[in-house]
């Protein structure tokens, strides 16, 4: 395992920015151990939904944590916006840092995750798999 702490600037996406990591250190597998900062918007799939929902405004990131592939992320996120209020879901591309976002991964270059579709459940499910030769090491 490899910590790499990050931070993402004003106007970045959140989950596109992470999910480009990936491709960049050169490993196909990660995981968000934590992050913190702020968001202008977010767009957080909530529990049972089937879309994200569009949260704006001033916006805490309390918790961030999940896995990254290279075909796609499992994020959680919980919010606190400025009354206080706490909501929480799976995060979708559209959550836009304010002032910074910090955040821990823990890059996994002797392992490749994959999202295959899960037939019980219908979404994609995480596959995790010793690291073959198809990506040149980091």
């Amino acid at each position: 395992m490899q910590p790499l702490p990050l931070r993402l600037n004003p106007g970045d996406d959140l989950r596109l920015s992470l999910e480009a990591v990936l491709a960049w250190h050169r490993v196909s597998a990660a995981f968000v151990l934590q992050g913190i900062g702020s968001l202008s918007v977010a767009q957080l799939r909530l529990a049972g939904a089937a879309q994200p929902t569009e949260i704006g405004g001033d916006l805490a990131i309390l918790t961030l944590a999940g896995s990254l592939a290279l075909d796609g992320a499992h994020l959680h996120m919980s919010l606190a916006d400025a009354q206080g209020r706490v909501v929480g879901g799976h995060v979708a591309p559209g959550c836009i840092v304010r002032t910074t976002a910090e955040i821990l991964l823990a890059l996994l270059p002797d392992h490749e995750f994959t999202r295959e579709l899960d037939a019980g459940s219908g979404y994609p499910k995480l596959v995790v798999r010793p690291r073959s030769t198809s990506l040149p090491p980091p």
